[in-house]
């Protein structure tokens, strides 16, 4: 299955699941609570008011080498935002690539998402815990804060 069959398939359209493709083109959900969509929604807002310079968007499609991962939040440049528009799915990764953890993520999960997202070009990758703390990775490995956006908290709450 293709990610465009996928976001023309009326039956999926409604769900209250986050939908990616595994490596195998099978359709992967992941419910969401209500807490996850607040931490979402807690770091799209940060992001926008901290970084003039681009834009952030939420449930955001992005190719990768193990298929099409949905990204919770993402942070865009102006610059990238001009290159690539809002196609579907990137084939680049936005700069920031966010992902909140949910009860049914794993830790190996989170990591090999962060690699994905890091091997299609993102700056950064942030991966938000059930407790709201962040932890912030670069090609160099887990920082303690973001290099993109220095004043971003590094706990949130929804």
């Amino acid at each position: 299955m293709q990610w465009s069959e996928v976001i023309a398939d009326t039956t999926l359209a409604d769900l209250p699941y986050k939908i990616e493709m595994n490596e195998w083109g099978k359709i992967e959900m992941s419910p969401a609570t209500n807490f996850h969509s607040g931490l979402q929604m807690e770091i799209a807002v940060l992001l926008r008011e901290l970084l003039k310079d681009g834009k952030s968007y939420a449930e955001i499609s992005i190719e990768t080498a193990k298929n099409v991962k949905v990204a919770d939040v993402v942070w865009a440049s102006n610059q990238f935002l001009s290159q690539y528009g809002l196609e579907t799915p990137y084939h680049v990764a936005p700069e920031i690539c966010v992902e909140v953890m949910s009860p049914s993520n794993t830790e190996r999960e989170m990591l090999m998402k962060t690699e994905l997202y890091l091997e299609r070009g993102a700056q950064e990758v942030w991966i938000c815990l059930a407790t709201g703390q962040l932890r912030f990775f670069t090609s160099a490995g887990q920082q303690t804060h973001s290099p993109l956006c220095p004043d971003f908290p590094t706990v949130i709450q929804p």
